[in-house]
């Protein structure tokens, strides 16, 4: 699999990889908790399930977070089992790679409420259906975290 960008078609820009849109996601969803007074770091340790801490720089709260990226809006992969999801919070950063992101902040519990499941010759999956996560309960509600020291 190439980590190069590629061209959706002969006339068309760029497309980045998938690599670059998910750190072009997490920088956004970095630097949006930042500027709500949370001190983000990743885990000391490489957790699958876990991309980021967020300190409250006053106080002993601290929140783990899941970040899904995706360059468009589409239905987020889970895997093949709900147990990864780790975290306090997963966060949809959708349209990553256009100038306004959007994101949807969710619960771990919601998530796993929400989530779609199929199994197909044997092998199970599971989803994030666009319709599901893609509304106002969720959309740009930052505030569902609370707010760091400065926030």
């Amino acid at each position: 699999r190439s980590q190069t960008a590629t061209r959706a078609g002969p006339h068309d820009e760029m497309k980045p990889d998938r690599q670059t849109v998910r750190k072009i996601g997490l920088s956004h969803v970095r630097n949006q908790l930042s500027r709500r007074g949370w001190e983000v770091m990743p885990p000391a340790v490489r957790t699958r399930g876990v991309d980021f801490l967020a300190h409250d720089r006053e106080g002993p709260r601290t929140l783990t977070l899941k970040v899904r990226t995706l360059s468009g809006r589409a239905a987020v992969p889970l895997g093949a089992t709900l147990d990864n999801l780790l975290a306090d919070y997963m966060v949809v950063c959708s349209r990553a790679i256009e100038p306004d992101p959007e994101c949807f902040i969710l619960t771990t519990e919601e998530v796993k409420e929400l989530a779609n499941r199929n199994e197909k010759d044997g092998k199970v999956s599971h989803w994030l259906e666009l319709a599901a996560y893609e509304t106002g309960r969720f959309r740009e509600r930052w505030d569902r975290m609370g707010r760091g020291a400065f926030g």
